[in-house]
């Protein structure tokens, strides 16, 4: 048995703004948006969860005060209106206070969720200013990840960040170019188009790391990349895994991120059960532990408590994870599912997390 009062363990929590799935659900409200945080930050602190992972870039947007991206729709209602304070210093601030860290979670790419009249985003909007930048796919629209100007963007996007706010790490999630994107006709998937789009992707990954370790090095650059990177039908050193493939369909070429090391973490999102034939929760932690061993990244699983099958079983997939070596914790996907008690999570969070734990950065640090 374990004794998780002396474990080292990152216990982390994504809180999506994007529809305004976690936060803030009252729009255009300062005080209700406030109090509405504060009662999350507070849960999640009685369950001895020691991070949160904030979407603050949604949609080519900001939930903090920007001079490059306009103010977030999530937050008024409208793109590019004064919410009347600063999310993002205020989110900070409460979650200091209890301890917790702070990961600002970004989508570099995503313009809109839906719709491409660029004349309905805001002014400002990069996206409405260079729209040459600007990609249309499935009645969306996203930034151009092969434009160089695009990854120079996002990078200054990164910086304006951590220049002006204390957080604790830059965070990406599986969304680089949309899932089904199309290769041109009689492209092949190992062909040269798409190559050349992994390797943009590596080379904006291999950015933002130089931009954050020259400007502020303590602050954590990490990736949750959808939670196959191959099948072993693919190839030899893929998982045993029946699914579509990060590598082949998002253009994520997530193992040279680990072997160049240009990220400092990597948070899978093994979003399946423990007894699920094509894709296997415990399957899935073992090949990603592997994938990691010796590299220096540190391997934390993201888990969807959004699904009544892993919100039934998440303290046994918890302790799952703890017979991993390389594991360092994980990320849960999210804030509103343990807030309405999602199939019983809080009991199981409680008996899994029932006490604090030393944030692996901070151990490392003593």
């Amino acid at each position: 048995m374990y004794n998780r009062c002396t474990l080292v363990e990152f216990r982390g929590v994504w809180i999506a703004s994007v529809y305004n799935i976690d936060w803030p659900k009252t729009l255009d409200n300062t005080e209700a948006q406030k109090q509405e945080f504060i009662e999350i930050l507070d849960k999640l602190d009685s369950l001895n969860i020691n991070a949160i992972f904030v979407q603050v870039r949604p949609t080519s947007d900001a939930l903090y005060k920007s001079y490059i991206n306009p103010w977030s729709k999530y937050l008024t209602g409208e793109q590019g209106k004064y919410p009347g304070y600063d999310p993002l210093q205020f989110m900070i601030e409460e979650t200091h206070k209890r301890d917790m860290e702070f990961h600002a979670w970004l989508n570099p790419y995503r313009i809109t969720t839906q719709g491409t009249d660029l004349n309905e985003l805001a002014p400002n909007n990069p996206a409405r200013i260079k729209p040459e930048w600007v990609l249309e796919f499935n009645n969306a629209l996203f930034y151009d990840p092969e434009n160089p100007e695009v990854i120079e963007y996002v990078a200054i996007t990164v910086y304006e960040i951590i220049k002006k706010y204390d957080v604790d790490g830059i965070h990406f999630d599986d969304y680089f170019y949309p899932y089904d994107y199309p290769l041109p006709e009689g492209e092949d998937r190992e062909g040269e188009v798409a190559n050349n789009r992994r390797e943009a992707v590596n080379n904006l990954i291999r950015t933002i790391y130089k931009v954050i370790k020259s400007t502020k090095p303590s602050v954590q650059f990490g990736v949750s990349p959808y939670g196959v990177w191959k099948n072993k039908s693919s190839d030899l050193i893929g998982s045993e895994s029946n699914s579509l493939e990060s590598y082949y369909d998002l253009y994520m070429d997530t193992l040279t991120w680990i072997d160049e090391h240009i990220v400092d973490y990597i948070a899978p999102q093994i979003y399946w059960s423990t007894d699920n034939n094509d894709i296997n929760y415990e399957v899935m932690v073992s090949w990603w532990n592997d994938v990691v061993k010796d590299s220096g990244v540190r391997l934390y699983i993201g888990q969807n408590i959004n699904d009544l099958d892993i919100a039934s079983e998440i303290y046994k997939q918890i302790e799952i994870n703890r017979e991993y070596e390389y594991v360092s914790g994980n990320i849960l996907f999210s804030a509103s599912d343990i807030m309405n008690d999602n199939d019983n999570v809080v009991m199981q969070l409680k008996e899994a997390y029932n006490c604090k734990a030393i944030l692996p950065t901070k151990f490392n640090d003593n």
